[in-house]
């Protein structure tokens, strides 16, 4: 019974190291890098109400574009 409970924590642990690893693989050397910043997104929808205030695609208050 012993047996069992160690190798299933083994098995545990090993399957689980490959989710903690950076999802970012160079395409040319294959290495893992760091992963690039998300880009802002630059075609961001929005319309003005009434008193001027911007809310978005989902209706939510967004900071307006200078």
């Amino acid at each position: 019974m012993r047996n069992l409970i160690v190798a299933l924590s083994a098995v545990t642990l090993l399957a689980g190291t490959p989710a903690l690893a950076a999802p970012c693989k160079d395409a040319k050397t294959g290495k893992f890098v760091k992963c690039p910043k998300a880009a802002a997104v630059a075609g961001i929808v929005f319309k003005k109400d009434k008193n001027g205030k911007c809310h978005g695609a989902g209706g939510k208050f967004v900071p307006c574009p200078k």
